[in-house]
């Protein structure tokens, strides 16, 4: 492929809220800008880390619609849109491409279990109706649902869908699935413990939770590995490991939403069904924020 949607790091961005559940704009404002001044070369919003799930169509759109009027072509914006309901995740993709976005991350369809020829057909549908590139999601750990490489190369034969998220664990996989895809699929790393890994490997970078609260250093892990520099990169993930996995104490986001109202963002509480951590779980990312000097 000539072009690619990003090389680097991406930030999940999570979606402030005020304390009755709304969407602080004001505060999402603040973090975009905070992400671009910080090198992150890509913003996803409403994924998983953004509370997708628990945004109705109305803000679904108003948050994309104001990630693109903010980040102002500074970097590319790319918006999630994925459902288990196929005609509504192929209207919000629209919606989403009509609002200016550079790009779409479409989760494999949760609670259904779809089938790999139903997951063919189920991106295809949607990647008919856009005319922009669309980054295919695996995360089988919340969805119940697993890609498999030979349905990843279906896949890439469409010409809207031009990479995928991997977060499911399984390097071996990933090294099938870019054998049968070649140059057809980009690969970004869907855990932040597995960015280098995926980079060296030839992916082009990752979708970060992690880099929520270090834009800078994510980037530069990234940008190492993309020059080349696999040792410094390894350096930086062996260095963050601890501070990544504990962003993963708890269910995304709820950590990392913590964290960042301790680094000193509004970023408010998650909606429900998601609760604050546990005070022993808050003790211990406090700790590690510490540790790292994120704070005193």
């Amino acid at each position: 492929m000539a072009d690619h949607i990003f090389k680097g790091s991406a930030v999940a961005i999570v979606t402030p809220m005020n304390q009755d559940g709304s969407i602080n704009f004001e505060e999402y404002g603040r973090l975009i800008d905070f992400q671009i001044n910080n090198g992150t070369d890509a913003i996803v919003a409403c994924g998983t880390t953004g509370e997708s799930a628990t945004l109705n169509k109305d803000e679904h759109c108003e948050v994309i619609e104001y990630t693109v009027k903010k980040v102002a072509k500074r970097v590319p914006v790319i918006a999630g849109t994925g459902s288990n309901d196929t005609m509504f995740a192929a209207e919000l993709s629209k919606e989403a491409e009509e609002a200016g976005a550079d790009a779409i991350l479409s989760v494999t369809p949760y609670y259904n279990k779809a089938s790999q020829s139903g997951l063919v057909r189920h991106y295809n549908y949607i990647a008919d109706r856009i005319n922009i590139p669309m980054i295919v999601y695996n995360v089988p750990s919340r969805t119940g649902c697993n890609i498999k490489p030979d349905t990843y190369k279906e896949l890439s034969k469409h010409p809207n869908i031009r990479a995928a998220k991997e977060a499911n664990g399984d390097i071996s996989a990933l090294v099938r699935t870019m054998s049968l895809c070649g140059d057809n699929l980009d690969i970004y790393s869907g855990e932040d413990a597995q960015a280098f890994s995926i980079v060296s490997m030839g992916g082009l970078g990752v979708i970060s939770v992690f880099a929520n609260i270090c834009p800078r250093e994510c980037h530069d892990m990234m940008a190492l590995a993309l020059n080349g520099d696999f040792k410094g990169s390894f350096e930086m993930q062996k260095y963050y490991i601890e501070l990544m996995d504990m962003l993963f104490s708890d269910v995304n986001p709820i950590p990392v939403k913590a964290a960042m109202n301790l680094i000193g963002f509004n970023c408010g509480p998650c909606r429900m069904p998601l609760s604050p951590m546990s005070e022993s779980g808050y003790e211990a990312l406090v700790n590690c924020l510490k540790k790292y000097g994120i704070i005193k």
